[in-house]
C-alpha cells in the first residue's frame, strides 16, 4: 500500500508541476546517497575526501532543484558513487556511477530508471570548501556535475510518470551544459566524446534519438505500473517499447542512450519475460539481439530462465 500511494503522489506531483510553478511550494526533491572510493590515492590523508563526500551528500540533499512540491516518502532515491583516480594540487580526477530509481505501482518492486557511469570526472576541491548551487552561473566544475546529473534524474523520473513531462528539467541541464563548455572544462565539449555529459543530453533531446523519450512513461507508467493488474497488458507495452527502442537503434547505433537503456533494464527485461509466451519471448530476444548483439549470454535468460517479477 505504501508504496501504491507513493507512486499515485508522483504522478499527481508530475501533474501538478506540469500545470503550474509555484515558488512558495519549493521542497527538496532528492534522496541521494554518496559514496567516494578513494583507494587508489596513496599518502594522502582521507579526511578531504571525507569532506568531499558528505559536502556532495549535503549539496544534492539539500539544494531545491524545482518548483514542484515533494513530501519526504515521494524523494526520488539516487546514488553517486565516486572512484578518485588521481589527485594532485587540489585536482581530483576519475569516474562517477549515477543511478536513480523510482517505485512500481501496488508492489514491493523498485525499478532502476538511470544508470550511467561518467568517465570524464574532473574538478578541483579543497578540504571544506563549500559548494555553492547558482542556477545562473557555474562556480564550479564539481558543482556543474552535480547540478548536470541532478537534473538529468529527475528529467528522466517526471519522465517515467508522464509523456516527455522532465522537458523542463533537460532544460536546466542544456543550460548547465552551455555554461560548462563556455569554460572550457573537461567532459562537457560537443562531439568530444560520444559518452560525456553533452553526448547524454543530446541523446535524450536532439531529433534522431528523440523518440528514446516516449519510452520511459509508456515503460513504467503504462507498463510496468499496469501490471498488478493486468501482467498481459502491461508487458505488451513493454515489448511495444522494445520495438521503439530498435527504431532509436537503426536511427543512431551510437547513441549513449541505448547503452544507458541496456545498463539500467537488460536484467529486469529477462524478469518480465519470464512468465511469457513463447512467440513474445522469441519477439524481444530477435528486437533486443538487433540492439545489443554482444549480449548475446544475458539475452538468451529471456527464452530460457524463470522468476517471479
Amino acid at each position: 500500500m505504501f508504496v501504491k500511494m507513493k507512486v499515485l503522489a508522483r504522478y499527481i506531483l508530475v501533474t501538478a508541476a506540469m500545470l503550474a510553478s509555484i515558488a512558495g511550494l519549493r521542497a527538496q526533491e532528492l534522496k541521494c546517497d554518496v559514496e567516494i572510493n578513494s583507494t587508489q590515492i596513496q599518502n594522502t590523508s582521507k579526511e578531504v575526501f571525507n569532506t568531499l563526500q558528505q559536502a556532495i551528500a549535503d549539496y544534492m540533499n539539500t539544494t531545491k532543484w524545482t518548483d514542484a512540491q515533494f513530501s519526504v516518502n515521494e524523494k526520488i532515491e539516487c546514488r553517486m558513487y565516486f572512484t578518485i583516480k588521481s589527485y594532485t594540487d587540489n585536482l581530483m580526477q576519475g569516474d562517477l556511477q549515477v543511478q536513480s530509481s523510482r517505485p512500481v505501482y501496488n508492489s514491493s518492486y523498485t525499478t532502476t530508471v538511470m544508470n550511467f557511469k561518467d568517465t570524464k570526472i574532473e574538478f578541483s576541491y579543497q578540504e571544506n570548501e563549500p559548494l555553492v548551487y547558482s542556477e545562473t552561473t557555474m562556480e564550479s566544475n564539481l558543482t556543474a556535475i552535480l547540478n548536470f546529473y541532478a537534473f538529468m534524474i529527475i528529467a528522466l523520473d517526471f519522465d517515467t510518470f508522464s509523456l516527455k513531462g522532465g522537458e523542463p528539467y533537460y532544460e536546466k541541464a542544456a543550460n548547465v551544459v552551455r555554461m560548462a563548455q563556455s569554460a572550457g572544462e573537461s567532459g562537457w565539449k560537443a562531439f568530444e566524446d560520444t559518452k560525456n555529459r553533452s553526448a547524454v543530453l543530446s541523446a535524450f533531446t536532439e531529433g534522431n534519438t528523440s523518440g528514446i523519450r516516449a519510452i520511459p512513461y509508456n515503460y513504467h507508467h503504462r507498463g510496468l505500473d499496469q501490471m498488478t493488474l493486468s501482467v498481459d497488458k502491461g508487458r505488451a507495452m513493454v515489448t511495444q517499447m522494445m520495438e521503439t527502442l530498435k527504431k532509436v537503434f537503426d536511427t543512431a547505433p551510437m547513441s549513449v542512450c541505448l547503452s544507458m537503456w541496456k545498463d539500467a533494464k537488460l536484467d529486469e527485461l529477462v524478469n518480465i519475460y519470464s512468465k511469457a509466451g513463447q512467440t513474445e519471448k522469441d519477439k524481444v530476444y530477435d528486437l533486443l539481439y538487433a540492439v545489443y548483439p554482444t549480449e548475446q549470454t544475458r539475452l538468451k535468460k529471456i527464452k530460457e530462465e524463470y522468476k517471479d517479477f
